[in-house]
């Protein structure tokens, strides 16, 4: 068995039963790329609707102001998946956290952090998910791994391809 993820173990043996408990750590998806651009370029690219329409998603309602809420649908694979996600937190140039849930696919939900830092020669940025477990159950397209390679295909690619294009 391999214990990577377990977090704490309880096991508790009576003449009648025996009670286990396992208690699952889950790691956050953290995904670190640097782009050679000035980090006003790549916050614009993150929080500006026409930008994010060209490497993101087409988010027809987005508005960059705490509490909104947007839902939207992207077609993959013959499938649709719907998407919500609810502003929590802007530190503009900073940082841009948002929920992450499929509705009508999942009642799970989950966290998205965008953290932009200044490095010399260009930007880093840092995205942070956290709680995908909440999909599990969900279907293939919900897992972990799922997840980890779409992020590094938007943030490797995508992102990437659009910064490098003269605006």
């Amino acid at each position: 068995m391999n214990t990577d993820n377990i977090s704490y173990v309880y096991i508790k043996y009576t003449d009648y039963q025996l009670d286990f408990c396992l208690i699952m750590k889950h790691e956050p998806i953290i995904i670190e790329k640097i782009y050679p651009d000035p980090i006003s370029k790549v916050w614009k690219a993150l929080t500006d609707k026409e930008q994010m329409e060209e490497w993101y998603f087409t988010i027809d309602n987005f508005e960059l102001k705490k509490g909104a809420s947007f839902d939207f649908s992207v077609p993959y694979e013959g499938q649709i998946f719907n998407h919500r996600f609810i502003i929590q937190e802007i530190i503009p140039e900073k940082i841009l956290k948002h929920t992450w849930a499929h509705p009508g696919h999942s009642k799970g939900e989950s966290m998205l952090t965008w953290s932009l830092e200044p490095i010399e020669g260009g930007t880093k940025v840092t995205l942070t998910h956290e709680g995908t477990e909440n999909f599990a159950g969900s279907g293939p397209e919900f897992t972990p791994e799922s997840y980890r390679a779409g992020w590094e295909e938007i943030l490797g690619i995508y992102l990437k391809e659009f910064l490098a294009k003269e605006l």
